[in-house]
């Protein structure tokens, strides 16, 4: 046996007791006769003291060798409260040195000089620091709590395939070639989503994963192209039922997290979200809604504000209680280039103060106007408000954005505060410009809304969906829908999308025919594992809560992923490597 104790275990009671730890040296301190040692393990930091009988043992030992120490365990004159271990020491007798250690390329401590890209390529030595140490503990310890809430309400961990067929669900699939059948592909997962609803069909009724998807996609602060997923999947059930399981769920991580037991779920329909929030996934541990104010306008003398409400255009407008006197023109310019960002074409804002309009639009709307503006919005002195005109979606995103912006600026966000909302019913297809097409907005299997089934065919733009978003503070933590249990009904769906029956058979075929043999009405969830942790955690960047991490670009600085492979291996596999000109 290695040791007896672990690094984070020995307290006062244990004076007396001999004992053996095993760790790394933290810091190593040199007295002259006597050297101390901060032995550190997993689970914390136990002092070591070589005495002048002893010292000799560790006098080549540097921070980072790993050691086993065998000793006494003694009081402490003076007891280190920022320890747990802090009233006690092991008072060494032997040392075994396992491994020595070069100088570290950065500082394995809380806090540290050392960069990004420099901690990712030795991430192994990230992970000894506590702040990285901790959120993959927290990543274990809210994957055993979802695992005890769904095994306890009767739910079968199934694992499906990670070598799948390539279909169309949103993003680029990474492709996997095969040996066997030169010429063909494997994909990697986006989702298991055809798998667990063919578990559905297979019978096994209430299904979860804590599944690894892949999708080749840009990436951001809070996207890695490899993630884990909470994957559930529920038959005979509705939404009502779904979102209690998924409530369940997150009140059992939040209790045993953070200790937390009143959490609200809000509910939000897609257009109402939009409409005052400008967002899919709002932020709502702060009011600060959007007010669309375009039949004020709709007659101005102000021209773009009237030809655009003539057009077909929206005014929305933002008040900010309070903050006239803290926004500079100079911090409205920021503002105004932050929108365009979101392809608005400008900003325009006016601030109430003294009984007196000002602004960049201030003298060209009449007084009427501005006071019209002042009853509708309930202005007070000191209150700011900002309008876009311009497109329904263009100036609803935009602002929205402007919105959460400034709500982190004014300090207008409890960061201790979670704030759950539902956000139901969001539109059945999205026209993409690139492909001239309406396309599945969540994704082919989602059902229609009852109330709307005359639209699939006919008004795709107002045909809305069973699919629903879980937000958590501004973030998208899930995403699901009932799925459709109707071959007929899956058949309309993909004709709309303007899918050949060539299409569906090739992407779809095995999947369709499942149909075919009985499917019970099912939906289902995938939960955003990192994203759940990483707000638990109180980081906003996901690397930060996964274990080995990519970078922006998708690239490993750590093992040097992706990169060639021999000629030998590209042969094996029947593939030829286009060589690409250097710009």
């Amino acid at each position: 046996m290695y040791r007896d104790h672990t690094c984070n275990e020995l307290r006062k009671s244990d004076e007396g007791k001999q004992v053996t730890l095993c760790g790394w040296v933290a810091k190593r301190r040199n007295l002259g006769s006597i050297v101390f040692i901060d032995l550190r393990d997993r689970y914390g930091i136990t002092q070591i003291t070589f005495d002048e009988n002893h010292a000799d043992l560790v006098k080549d030992v540097r921070n980072e060798y790993v050691l086993q120490v065998k000793g006494k365990v003694g009081l402490k004159q003076t007891p280190n409260d920022k320890l747990d271990t802090g009233e006690i020491e092991v008072l060494a007798e032997e040392c075994r040195i396992f491994s020595a250690a070069k100088t570290t390329p950065m500082i394995i401590a809380d806090e540290t000089d050392a960069l990004e890209d420099l901690r990712l390529k030795y991430r192994y030595l990230d992970i000894r620091r506590n702040p990285i140490k901790e959120k993959l503990l927290l990543r274990d310890k809210v994957t055993t709590i979802v695992r005890d809430v769904l095994h306890k309400d009767d739910f079968v961990e199934v694992e499906t395939p990670i070598l799948s067929k390539s279909t169309p669900e949103g993003a680029r699939d990474y492709l996997v070639p095969s040996r066997l059948y030169k010429g063909k592909f494997y994909a990697l997962p986006q989702s298991p989503q055809q798998y667990k609803q063919l578990l559905m069909i297979g019978g096994m009724d209430r299904y979860f994963q804590i599944a690894r998807c892949f999708r080749d996609e840009d990436l951001r602060a809070d996207r890695q192209p490899e993630f884990t997923q909470i994957d559930i999947e529920m038959s005979f059930a509705d939404e009502e039922d779904i979102f209690a399981e998924v409530e369940k769920i997150m009140k059992a991580i939040f209790k045993e997290v953070k200790g937390i037991e009143d959490l609200e779920f809000s509910r939000i329909k897609y257009i109402d979200a939009m409409d005052k929030y400008g967002s899919d996934k709002p932020d709502i541990r702060f009011g600060n809604e959007m007010t669309n104010v375009s039949e004020l306008f709709k007659d101005s003398t102000f021209s773009i504000f009237s030809s655009c409400v003539k057009e077909g255009g929206v005014i929305k407008a933002l008040v900010f209680k309070d903050v006239a006197s803290k926004l500079s023109r100079k911090k409205f310019d920021e503002y105004t280039e932050f929108v365009k960002v979101y392809k608005a074409k400008a900003l325009a804002y006016l601030k109430y103060d003294n009984d007196e309009f000002s602004g960049s639009v201030n003298n060209a709307l009449p007084q009427e106007e501005k006071e019209a503006l002042k009853q509708a919005l309930g202005l007070e002195n000191g209150d700011v408000v900002l309008m876009i005109a311009d497109r329904k979606n263009i100036a609803e995103t935009a602002l929205g954005a402007l919105r959460k912006k400034m709500g982190e600026e004014l300090g207008l966000i409890d960061e201790n505060k979670y704030c759950f909302a539902w956000i139901t019913e969001f539109p059945m297809y999205e026209f993409s410009e690139e492909e001239g097409r309406w396309v599945a907005a969540h994704h082919p299997f989602t059902s229609p809304r009852d109330e709307d089934l005359d639209k699939l065919m006919t008004d795709q733009a107002n045909c809305y969906s069973r699919a629903y978003d879980l937000v958590l503070n501004g973030y998208e933590l899930l995403s699901g829908s009932v799925r459709i249990h109707d071959s007929e009904m899956q058949a309309k769906v993909f004709e709309a999308l303007g899918l050949t029956p060539e299409q569906v058979a090739n992407k779809f075929g095995f999947f369709i025919e499942a149909f075919n043999y009985g499917a019970p009405p099912h939906l289902g969830v995938g939960i955003g594992l990192e994203r759940l942790v990483m707000l638990l955690s109180g980081t906003d960047n996901i690397k930060d809560v996964v274990a080995f991490p990519k970078t922006a670009s998708a690239y490993c600085l750590m093992s040097d992923a992706p990169n060639i492979v021999d000629q030998d291996q590209l042969d094996f596999l029947g593939l030829d490597i286009r060589k690409q000109d250097k710009e």
